[in-house]
């Protein structure tokens, strides 16, 4: 499906205040970005490098007053999302060292926190994608999604302490019970089509099989409609911004997502 996704922020500055943004999608295996628009007003430069996981960064100043920053892209992606069940676990010592880091603990991931755990969800099941489709399971049916309930990163062990988060907190905790089990598994930022409420959205990957699949415990039934902006091992790395010096806080966040005419 084509998809045109737009976000908009405001705020009201006080004094000249650096951000990093990431809200920037770039095209790859299993999606296709055939427009832009990034917009701010007033305008100011923009500086724009790619981080040590491959996303687009846009380095600004804003100055004092209102300032708004725009973006939209129009982006092919699949109409459904692959499943991969009874793909295998990858063994560490045949791993690619791309994914090596996302085995490991993280700021919000403290996977060395969950081995008996996890290995208890995922009894039975065949080492690989089985397991992660059980991980999602069990997320659903333990784990309450409480869209706008946090406006800050929660690690893993907090989301299994509370029972309940954001998407972002429910794909900590998924990614940290794939890393405890040797399965390599990273954070992902982005757009959902018909997300409800619409917002900026958050779900994870896991590697197995020797590609990556996604995961989503936060929806019902398998569908596409996802436009990744960011990927990293948690919310410390695909801040969809980051802001510096005194804080400010938005004072509008609009998210759209809607299906256009690819021809």
């Amino acid at each position: 499906m084509w998809l045109r996704t737009s976000c908009k922020f405001a705020f009201a500055i006080e004094v000249d205040t650096p951000f990093i943004w990431m809200l920037r999608p770039r095209s790859g295996p299993l999606q296709w970005v055939a427009r832009e628009e990034f917009r701010v007003r007033p305008f100011v430069p923009v500086f724009e490098f790619t981080d040590s996981f491959g996303n687009l960064c846009q380095r600004l100043v804003a100055p004092p007053g209102r300032f708004e920053i725009h973006t939209s892209a129009d982006v092919y992606t699949p109409d459904t999302i692959d499943q991969g069940f009874d793909a295998p676990m990858i063994l560490v010592q045949h791993l690619p060292e791309s994914v090596l880091h996302y085995l490991l603990p993280s700021r919000y991931c403290e996977s060395d926190r969950f081995n008996n755990m996890a290995h208890e969800i995922a009894r039975g099941e065949k080492p690989g994608y089985n397991q992660v489709a059980a991980i999602t399971r069990w997320l659903q049916s333990a784990i309450r999604f409480q869209p706008g309930s946090s406006d800050i990163p929660v690690s893993a062990v907090e989301v299994n302490l509370r029972q309940s988060g954001v998407c972002r907190d429910l794909s900590h905790l998924g990614i940290a019970l794939c890393r405890a089990l040797t399965i390599p598994a990273r954070l992902v930022v982005g757009y959902l089509h018909e997300l409800k409420p619409m917002d900026n959205h958050a779900w994870f990957e896991a590697f197995v099989g020797g590609r990556w699949y996604k995961f989503d415990a936060t929806q019902a039934s398998v569908r596409g409609g996802y436009v990744a902006t960011g990927y990293g091992r948690d919310a410390a790395d695909v801040a969809i911004y980051n802001q510096f010096g005194p804080p400010v806080y938005p004072l509008e966040h609009l998210v759209s997502t809607e299906i256009i005419d690819g021809d």
